[in-house]
């Protein structure tokens, strides 16, 4: 591999790598998706690939995944005919999530609903300037408010390694 590897990334072997995506290959349909929703009072709707494949009436390719689209409101109440598939798509990859970082989340989100309950911002992250935009919040206050928690982004990377490689026996 030619590329270097950015802090903290861990080369895969092509055994890992297959791993992957058997595990990531095999995606919800959107009828497995509405057996799921069945009977809730949450409108909701399929988007992106599976929703172009619905309107043509017909599955055109293979897909990798399914985006459903919900009222952030009433996110709770979606998320519990989910469980155990915790994810969270960071820069493109996506993640499994443990319980403390599903909580800390679930926590920000109800928090970020309460103070802005119209933004339309599809970042975790965004601050007094980005709730009427559709960007992130900006690095500098990102860092300025973690700067006195005890569990800083480099050690929360670090106990996530530590889990990985506890997760896969090293």
């Amino acid at each position: 591999m030619s590329e270097q590897l950015s802090s903290g990334g861990i080369e895969l072997s092509p055994d890992e790598i297959e791993a992957l995506h058997a595990r990531w290959s095999s995606c919800w349909t959107p009828i497995e998706v509405a057996q799921q929703l069945a009977g809730i009072g949450t409108p909701w709707y399929v988007a992106a690939g599976w929703a172009l494949d619905l309107f043509r009436g017909r599955q055109t390719r293979a897909q990798g995944d399914i985006e459903i689209a919900i009222p952030a409101a009433n996110f709770l109440e979606v998320r519990y005919r989910f469980p155990g598939n915790r994810r969270i798509a960071i820069g493109g990859h996506v993640r499994p999530l443990n319980d403390l970082t599903h909580r800390a989340a679930l926590g920000w989100l109800y928090s970020r609903r309460s103070r802005w309950p119209h933004t339309a911002n599809p970042h975790l992250l965004i601050a007094q300037r980005t709730p009427n935009k559709l960007v992130p919040a900006s690095q500098q206050w990102t860092n300025r408010v973690t700067r006195s928690l005890t569990a800083t982004l480099e050690r929360l990377r670090v106990d996530r390694r530590l889990e990985e490689a506890l997760t896969h026996g090293a």
